[in-house]
């Protein structure tokens, strides 16, 4: 009889993860496509580059970005400075890991305070550090760490940055492939965190109060994401989060896919390590479009300029498996339509961010052991008008 029920069980619980997969491939295949692509071409910016991971403009028009082994670099008036302009020290560099996210503080123009997040050992195990510098104009200096023993490892150590409307920084932070920590409220990994710009917490995060919770903390139950940004007109946040791969082993999860865009607000549970896809959990969230065979999502940006009207509050992110820039069109948190660009053109795709005049900049992820570089790779690229703005047009 025990083995009669047995075998019923997994029959029912079959059916259900057969049914929650439809249900999640349906999700993004049943969206159409948005009906006003402008045309545009893509330039390289830079070439022979090594994992460029996170992307800010400065107010007088510098480029600063991150490259995976510890290296902050500028590109000036058009040009690359050939030195690096900061080497972070005592960056870890192995696997996903490194040198990573970086933001610049709301007043850069009068304090040149700039944000690193990096990982580093510490008594043997790999951790993250976020660290903030004064920029001089020729290197980076007077180191102040915000937060430091951030759970890491060589996948799953997140790390984005971001400055909010409110000025607060937000840190995404990974599970570091250790699932339980998502759902532990007295431990860093799986969680978003929010402080001040000093690396003090503010009063009013949503476990101040709360005995055994890390203060720090705004939202818990994050697998590992790696894109954040604030939609203009509501200030809500976005974040896109990598879905359940083969690392996290014999469970519910084994299926790839799952990865998520969501709507991410104070104090909420995004679920991992107890659902994922489109599952469903009271007191849990599901994401607002999830990605089922999975694209590897690396970064989120919503588009405030004027270059390009149409594109005008879309959300846009790279994607690395999926080897494309996928835009989505929201109605508030709602998903009507989104497209692939530049699909299957340059490889992987991590960043992408904005320019002040509009331009759409974003770099490959060729060189990181998973891709198949190209002989100028790694790159940042720019997307540009053509001046024709009827269709599309993608050319490398």
């Amino acid at each position: 009889m025990l083995k009669s029920k047995s075998f019923f069980a997994r029959i029912i619980f079959s059916s259900l993860l057969l049914a929650n997969v439809a249900c999640a491939s349906s999700v993004e295949s049943s969206l159409p496509p948005p009906a006003d692509t402008p045309r545009f071409r893509v330039e390289t910016v830079a070439a022979n580059l090594e994992v460029v991971w996170s992307i800010v403009f400065a107010p007088d028009g510098r480029m600063f970005f991150t490259e995976r082994p510890g290296r902050v670099r500028v590109i000036e008036n058009g040009k690359l400075r050939a030195a690096a302009f900061f080497t972070v020290p005592d960056v870890e560099p192995s696997g996903e890991s490194g040198l990573m996210g970086m933001t610049l503080h709301p007043q850069f123009a009068a304090n040149h305070f700039i944000y690193l997040a990096y990982a580093y050992r510490e008594d043997g195990d790999q951790r993250v550090r976020v660290a903030r510098y004064r920029e001089t104009g020729e290197t980076l200096s007077d180191a102040k760490t915000i937060i430091e023993g951030i759970p890491a490892a060589r996948y799953h150590s997140g790390t984005r940055l971001k400055f909010g409307p409110d000025a607060k920084l937000y840190i995404t932070t990974g599970d570091a492939t250790k699932q339980s920590q998502a759902q532990k409220l007295d431990n860093l990994g799986g969680k978003t965190l929010r402080l001040n710009d000093d690396g003090t917490v503010p009063a009013d995060n949503p476990f101040v109060n709360q005995s055994g919770a890390r203060p720090e903390i705004w939202t818990f139950g994050h697998r590992n994401a790696q894109g954040m940004d604030f939609q203009p007109e509501t200030g809500l946040m976005f974040q896109t989060e990598h879905g359940p791969s083969i690392i996290d082993g014999v469970s519910l999860f084994k299926r790839t896919g799952g990865d998520e865009v969501n709507a991410v607000e104070k104090g909420k549970n995004y679920g991992w390590a107890k659902i994922s896809h489109q599952t469903r959990r009271e007191g849990m969230e599901t994401p607002i479009i999830e990605y089922s065979p999975a694209v590897a999502p690396s970064s989120g940006m919503f588009y405030r300029g004027a270059l390009f009207p149409q594109f005008k509050g879309n959300f846009f992110f790279g994607a690395l498996k999926g080897e494309a820039i996928i835009r989505l069109v929201l109605e508030g948190r709602r998903v009507v339509s989104q497209e692939r660009l530049v699909e299957k053109t340059y490889g992987r795709i991590r960043e992408i961010a904005e320019s002040s005049d509009g331009s759409i900049y974003f770099s490959t992820s060729n060189r990181d052991g998973r891709g198949d570089p190209a002989r100028e790779d790694d790159r940042i690229l720019r997307i540009v008008p053509t001046g024709d703005d009827k269709t599309k047009t993608q050319t490398k």
